[in-house]
């Protein structure tokens, strides 16, 4: 049928194959005799029947496989599917490269949000694109809005006017919507390489952001749900199913418009995704004001989110024995590390438990824990560093051991995210700039809760009062309905490193 699926590298696998760790939210999951013969030689399960195709679904909806299309798939939309819809403010020299980079048989909606002249406009126009105009400035989910509600395709891609798609990215992008359940779909954003910045001061900036823009969520597919791995994509580029985007973007928003939509389409039951092989470029901020401005800007959205997607948004969240260790390391007591190693212990015990239809469950649990020690360890460094760096600075003032803690955090944190990105940048250049960052999203968050008087995005989700992960498991296998013939879930999260996802 021209669709295989692969396991990811994330999951792991055991039991000679018949058991995956793994998946968004993380899940342990047990493969009848069937489904594991069809992964015992390969990473890949190739869909030619109803059974492989179950299969292939239970495994890229729990996120432990991504799916792999031919270019001959019968199915995906073509150019002529598409509307493109751009808002537009004053910016007609970034919109004229846009425009000049488009294939010429896509229909182009530019939304001109009240501008100051009838650039952008005429721009547009020179193009051969239809103009909509907002006489007044309304905001981009309102002009997105605009031209949402002329299209009359069945699919839109939704373009920011300082962004350059690459070749092959539009194409990259349909091929997911021969799946009917994929609802949208959204590239890697990169960074654009042909602008030169003005000043040193722009030079390092220009650096990070080319390799830790908040905008470039890596080079992995994913799927995109709340407190995954990818937990959300943004509307520089986004391109969806006109049915399943519905009303389009909350005109009450003015940040997180974009996240908002995509957590509306996954609690509707669209699948969402992220497509890395699709690449389009954007012009990052290179002013360091406006860039800390902007970070900001970014954090006061996390209230707004909070309000309207309850649950969905935690900045950190980890298992209570986790929280346990963690607690302990940064308390820096002789008795830290005992308390670490009972924690662990006792983590392994009631893991092994719900592991009880793995053939070395206590194998198996041991594996995982240290992902849980390594998820919490990170979670709480972000939570140090950013979300909580002003009550973190407070206690710093008062405690030698809180400034260890902090000081640890920012340059060990630092270290690993700067091989993690594989920065060109060297090493010390990035920690400062990965701490502005950390600093200004960190204000916000503290403005945005403060302004929507709430603490729900700086609480964390330690599991208390969740249902039992081993209920939800059941019911996540139950409503996989023919799909358990070939596979059955089971303990859906029971891996403490699985709850790795925040915004």
């Amino acid at each position: 049928m021209g669709i295989r699926v692969r396991l990811t590298p994330s999951t792991a696998r055991s039991d000679r194959g018949r058991t995956l760790y793994g998946g968004t939210p993380a899940r342990v999951m047990y493969l009848l005799p069937y489904a594991a013969a069809l992964l015992a030689h390969s990473d890949e399960v190739e869909v030619v029947d109803r059974s492989t195709g179950d299969l292939a679904r239970l495994l890229v909806d729990g996120g432990l496989a991504v799916p792999v299309f031919s270019p001959t798939l019968p199915g995906v939309p073509g150019l002529a599917d598409v509307t493109v819809v751009i808002p537009v403010k004053d910016r007609a020299q970034p919109l004229t490269r846009l425009l000049a980079a488009l294939p010429p048989e896509l229909h182009v909606l530019v939304v001109d949000d009240g501008s100051s002249d009838s650039g952008p406009g005429d721009t547009a126009r020179s193009a051969g694109a239809t103009v909509l105009r907002h006489e007044v400035c309304r905001g981009p989910a309102a002009a997105r809005n605009t031209g949402l509600s002329a299209v009359t395709t069945p699919f839109v891609a939704f373009l920011d006017s300082d962004v350059v798609p690459r070749s092959g990215w539009l194409k990259a992008l349909l091929v997911h919507f021969a799946d009917p359940a994929v609802g949208l779909v959204a590239p890697r954003i990169v960074a654009l390489d042909d602008v030169s910045p003005a000043g040193t001061s722009a030079r390092w900036l220009t650096a990070y952001e080319k390799a830790r823009s908040s905008l470039d969520l890596g080079p992995t597919p994913a799927l995109v749900v709340p407190r995954g791995p990818v937990s959300y994509v943004p509307s520089a580029c986004l391109v969806g199913r006109v049915a399943a985007i519905g009303g389009g973007f909350d005109e009450d928003l003015n940040v997180a418009e974009d996240v908002d939509l995509v957590w509306r389409c996954v609690a509707a039951g669209w699948r969402v995704r992220y497509e890395p092989a699709s690449e389009v470029a954007h012009e990052h901020r290179v002013n360091t004001g406006q860039w800390l401005s902007r970070k900001a800007f970014y954090g006061t959205g996390a209230a707004l989110l909070a309000e309207r997607h309850p649950g969905a948004l935690a900045p950190a969240v980890m298992a209570p024995w986790t929280a346990v260790a963690v607690v302990a390391v940064l308390c820096q007591r002789r008795w830290s590390l005992p308390v670490v190693a009972a924690a662990s212990g006792t983590a392994v015990w009631r893991i092994s438990r719900r592991l009880h239809r793995s053939e070395h469950p206590v194998r198996g649990a041991a594996r995982l824990v240290p992902y849980g020690l390594v998820s919490a360890s990170w979670q709480t460094a972000g939570l140090l560093n950013r979300h909580w760096w002003p009550a973190a600075l407070v206690g710093a003032v008062f405690s030698r051991r809180v400034r260890r803690a902090v000081v640890a955090a920012a340059l060990l944190e630092g270290l690993a995210d700067w091989r993690r990105v594989r920065a060109e940048q060297p090493l010390l250049p990035y920690i400062a700039a990965h701490r502005l960052d950390d600093l200004a999203y960190g204000a916000g968050l503290w403005a945005g809760a403060a302004r929507a008087r709430t603490l729900a995005p700086l609480l964390p989700d330690l599991g208390v009062g969740r249902p039992s992960r081993r209920t939800q498991g059941s019911v996540a296998a139950s409503a996989s309905g023919a799909a358990s013939r070939a596979a059955s879930g089971a303990a859906s999260g029971s891996a403490p490193a699985a709850n790795t996802g925040q915004v």
